[in-house]
């Protein structure tokens, strides 16, 4: 099952102006679709399950890779080692199998944890996103079915154990109140998950033989929601050059092959890493010229169509 968001709103401290975006102004259906991870998940393998030339191992992990010449290895846990023309690796921001392979990164620690929940709620949400820059913390709810949201908090380390060693009740009541009781009394449906912010750039994608997808070639800061849209266009991209190798008779795993896949993904995410990590720079600093350059954006994107829709395609990736 999918949630639609059919609009959003950016706001800055205490001020109650907003950055406003809606689809019916734009005249499409919604700016995004909420997915849940897990149905993701679940259909993936009930699709790769299907599929004859795809074989799934379990209770297992990887201990280490390497490649030669002609092929890559992987050793498993379960002391088997399997060879393969190409590894495509996908194993998070912080790739045990990347570090295997000697490629190093750009990392940049905010310092900041995401603390996310499932959160109901009495007042509707009416489909509306809010993105909430407070001063010292950011505040997020992405609406759910049946008056729920999920509730993302950024906020800096120290203050991310009390929030999570807090009682429900506790909590219930912090969080209605950081919401100004918006959304009416808020009780929390789901256990509360917490994750340390750090955007990771990798300073290769591809070795012989060997391949970064998803976060563990680029790892972005949550707060622009593009980490797995730009995972989908990686396999993506990876996978037209596998094509085209596949195509032509050519080995898809040599190094002038999937260097065209490591050209093409790094032209479309390093301004996207960028523009996230000054963009979260920005809006998590607290200096007078920070809070003033961040209240003329908000002005000067509802004010100037050209700026809002850029910022909006930039969002939604969708053309407006």
């Amino acid at each position: 099952m999918k949630e639609t968001i059919k609009e959003a709103k950016v706001l800055d401290g205490n001020s109650s102006y907003a950055l406003h975006f809606d689809s019916n102004k734009v005249h499409k259906k919604a700016l995004g679709y909420l997915v849940s991870n897990h149905l993701i998940k679940k259909m993936l393998y009930k699709e790769a399950i299907k599929k004859s030339n795809i074989e799934i191992f379990t209770k297992t992990s990887v201990v280490n890779v390497t490649s030669r010449k002609q092929y890559a290895f992987i050793k498993t846990s379960n002391k088997k080692t399997i060879r393969a023309p190409l590894i495509v690796a996908a194993d998070s921001r912080f790739s045990q199998t990347r570090k295997n392979m000697g490629i190093l990164t750009s990392m940049n620690d905010f310092e900041r944890v995401a603390i996310v929940c499932k959160m109901k709620h009495v007042k509707q949400h009416h489909n509306i996103a809010y993105e909430c820059f407070n001063y010292g913390e950011t505040l997020a709810v992405l609406p759910l079915m049946n008056n729920t949201s999920s509730i993302i908090m950024t906020v800096p380390t120290e203050k991310s154990e009390i929030l999570m060693s807090m009682s429900k009740e506790k909590f219930n009541s912090c969080i209605t109140n950081k919401f100004k009781k918006k959304f009416g009394n808020m009780k929390l449906l789901s256990t509360r998950h917490s994750y340390p912010l750090v955007s990771v750039f990798a300073d290769r994608f591809v070795v012989n033989r060997f391949a970064l997808i998803g976060d563990a070639a680029v790892g972005m800061h949550p707060v622009t929601a593009h980490g797995f849209n730009l995972g989908l266009r990686g396999q993506n991209t990876l996978s037209l050059q596998i094509k085209f190798a596949l195509k032509r008779k050519l080995d898809f795993g040599l190094l002038k092959i999937l260097e065209r896949y490591e050209l093409r993904h790094r032209r479309a995410s390093k301004p996207l890493y960028l523009g996230t990590n000054a963009i979260v720079k920005l809006y998590t600093g607290d200096t007078l010229f920070s809070k003033i350059v961040r209240k003329a954006i908000l002005r000067i994107g509802n004010n100037l169509p050209p700026a809002k829709k850029k910022i909006l395609d930039q969002l939604t990736e969708i053309s407006v």
